[in-house]
């Protein structure tokens, strides 16, 4: 049985003949309306939005006209008005459902349609014979005295609209994940400037071929993988790898399509092209992760497939037995076979899950967490592990001077001799020293003869000396002797911390360290989390002795640390907690964590992380506050719980009527249930699930850690 990854039902790929082909997969679908779906995302959700607005309005002038201020204009009686109001809704909004339910026929199985389709032509149906009896053939229903409607035209009507709403802010939400790839692919640059027969030409991207020899001047794009034969350089690629700090790059050295190149020029032969990249590898991960992604349990789905025909049996039997052995009137053999089916229709039950949902996804956006569907308030509540990405999840995601050593130049001193060093550097490490040079209150003069050493450090001259910033391969290259400060700075590294050298003159002036600093509440929502017995993990592109630092600064167990992943392997390492039945949360704000937010079981995404990865999430945190995560698992448990009574009440009132509606009760009792009463039933059953649902909004979320 294959999965419709429109509506979650289980299809019969044997049965179905709904389905498509894209990019090497085949997919399957219970109707014609989700493969539409699929195919055009944009068209239908507009359809959607057009129909919504449609039955929820003419819907509701029919409630008004039929419960508030009846008419008879024209000497046109009520019911009339009402029948020319709810008609269009009937077979216009409402003939997806007829589609639907003729597609599920074809694909010999039931489905949501189908329900819809029955219960509201039943009341549609009851109430234009009723409306029209007396004028074009003589009275089959008597009239009601017992109070209460004597047409359902208001009930066919709004069910019909609320349903559509619903599909529209569902469709709504499924629409972001095409987006999310689409941003992904937006990331590789559209030209490359490649080498051939000796000369330099700038051609698509699409057209570079394996081996082609290109060109990537600085602060350029790398258009796709290759491998370095000529030059040096520093290249950002925090975008996809998660590394805080630019890698140093020589001859011999792969780069990755879409990363930035920062300083030197360089020159490399293409290895990966075109659906072999990084990138576009990234790109089919969250395509099959999106599709392949267990959705929530759709009860109502899975009752359908076997309550619809049963509902149909009964109805039928119904009818059958009374007017054909009972000897009941035709009249009244069908106001039975119309209560069966109106009692079945599922208005509560369509409306039990999206009403909690509703309300536990406004709760949650007015405390700063926004969740994108039903699907993710379901999950979060059952959390078993937790994944942090390092990178500007757990750290700030830029570098900050954390330590200064004097050798023979006080502090303040090392600092302003390394901020003239680096004036005008792009690179973070030099970007830190000058925002704490300016921290200082310092004027950064400008040095003479600037020379960059890609790697390694800058050289410049300053008052007539020479002045230096570096790591120890570039100082000793230089002439200085270092080897008293390999024990400072083995200590530093061991701290998760990148020193740089100063020297000026002869001279080794100190040592600077940078590091990614711990975000405000990260050590705090760590230590929360294992008293919730959630297994917290972190997971960063960055080298084992940096993640161990990080690590141990926030609680995290050794033996809970991925480093070194690459970005399709961290989707990866998600599969491998899942694949221990392991309920997964992945935490990110980055590119490079789209794959393991789309794996993950709930992908939560930073506000402040890039637009892929709050795309891709199913669940944003505004406030960027990591404390949040635990008001999401807090919230999702108290909306779950309403979710599960509103289906409790909704199968309780309709179920339960179906065996007086059907008539089990008059042999023995001589009683039969109205039509009227069924639709006393449907509206109690949504009163009481709506009201159910708004008690959430009593729901206070607690301010951990204070």
């Amino acid at each position: 049985m294959a999965k419709d990854v429109i509506c979650g039902m289980y299809v019969d790929e044997s049965k179905t003949p709904f389905k498509t082909t894209q990019d090497g997969e085949q997919y399957f679908f219970c109707s014609n309306t989700c493969l539409g779906t699929f195919l055009k995302p944009e068209k239908e959700i507009r359809k959607l939005k057009y129909l919504s607005i449609f039955a929820l309005v003419f819907g509701g002038l029919t409630a008004i006209f039929e419960y508030i201020y009846k008419i008879s204009w024209f000497g046109i009686s009520n019911y009339i008005w009402l029948f020319f109001l709810a008609t269009p809704v009937q077979f216009i909004a409402g003939w997806r459902f007829y589609k639907g339910t003729l597609d599920a026929i074809k694909a010999k199985q039931a489905n949501m349609d189908s329900l819809i389709a029955l219960g509201t032509s039943a009341a549609w149906l009851y109430s234009a014979i009723y409306a029209f009896q007396g004028i074009f053939w003589p009275e089959i229903f008597p009239k009601v005295t017992m109070g209460g409607p004597e047409v359902y035209f208001t009930e066919s009507g709004l069910i019909i609209g609320f349903i559509l709403l619903g599909k529209y802010f569902e469709h709504l939400v499924k629409g972001r994940a095409s987006r999310a790839i689409r941003r992904l692919l937006d990331l590789q640059p559209k030209l490359a400037t490649v080498l051939r027969e000796g000369k330099e030409s700038q051609i698509p991207v699409e057209e570079v071929k394996i081996n082609d020899i290109f060109l990537v001047k600085p602060g350029e794009k790398i258009p796709v993988d290759g491998i370095i034969i000529e030059g040096r350089s520093s290249v950002d690629q925090s975008m996809l790898t998660g590394e805080s700090m630019p890698v140093s790059k020589k001859e011999g050295d792969e780069v990755i399509g879409a990363t930035l190149n920062k300083s030197g020029l360089l020159k490399a032969k293409a290895t990966k092209v075109g659906a072999d990249t990084t990138l576009s590898q990234i790109v089919k991960m969250v395509q099959e992760a999106i599709a392949s992604r267990a959705p929530m349990q759709r009860l109502a789905d899975l009752v359908s497939a076997y309550f619809v025909p049963a509902v149909i049996i009964i109805a039928l039997f119904s009818f059958l037995f009374w007017y054909f052995i009972a000897g009941f009137s035709f009249s009244l053999a069908l106001t039975i076979f119309i209560s069966v089916l109106i009692i079945a229709c599922p208005c509560a039950l369509g409306i039990a899950t999206p009403s909690a949902i509703m309300i536990g996804a406004g709760k949650g956006a007015q405390s700063g967490i926004l969740i994108k569907s039903g699907e993710y308030l379901e999950k979060t509540y059952k959390l078993t592990s937790i994944i942090f990405d390092k990178t500007g999840t757990l750290t700030r995601g830029e570098p900050s001077v954390t330590d200064v050593v004097s050798i023979n130049f006080p502090e303040k001193e090392i600092i302003k001799l390394a901020a003239i060093a680096e004036r005008g550097s792009e690179h973070p490490l030099g970007q830190a020293i000058i925002k704490k040079a300016k921290e200082l209150g310092f004027s950064i003069p400008e040095a003479k003869n600037y020379e960059a050493v890609a790697g390694k450090g800058i050289k410049a001259i300053y008052n007539g000396e020479t002045l230096l910033v570096g790591n120890r391969v570039f100082m000793k290259e230089q002439g200085f002797q270092i080897e008293q400060l390999e024990e400072v700075l083995r200590k530093l590294e061991e701290q998760g911390k990148t020193a740089v050298i100063a020297g000026y003159g002869k001279k080794v002036a100190g040592l600077i360290a940078i590091a990614d600093r711990l975000k405000e509440f990260s050590k705090e929502a760590v230590e929360m989390l294992k008293k919730m017995r959630k297994e917290v993990w972190m997971l960063t592109g960055d080298n084992e002795r940096t993640a161990k630092a990080i690590a141990k600064e926030l609680g995290i167990d050794e033996d809970k640390i991925m480093a070194q992943v690459l970005p399709q392997d961290k989707a990866k390492k998600v599969k491998e907690l899942q694949a221990k039945k392991k309920i997964v949360a992945m935490v990110g704000d980055g590119i490079n964590d789209a794959p393991a937010l789309a794996q993950a079981d709930v992908g939560i995404a930073l506000g402040a992380g890039t637009d892929v990865a709050k795309e891709t999430g199913g669940i944003v945190l505004i406030k960027n506050d990591l404390r949040d995560v635990l008001l999401a698992i807090d919230l999702s448990g108290r909306t779950v719980a309403k979710m599960k009574q509103n289906l409790f009440w909704a199968f309780f009132y309709n179920v339960s009527l179906i065996p007086l509606a059907a008539g089990v009760f008059y042999p023995f009792f001589g009683i039969l249930l109205n039509p009227i009463f069924a639709a006393i039933a449907m509206a109690t059953s949504s009163i009481s699930v709506v009201g159910n649902a708004m008690l959430l909004n009593r729901y206070k979320p607690k301010i951990y850690g204070k």
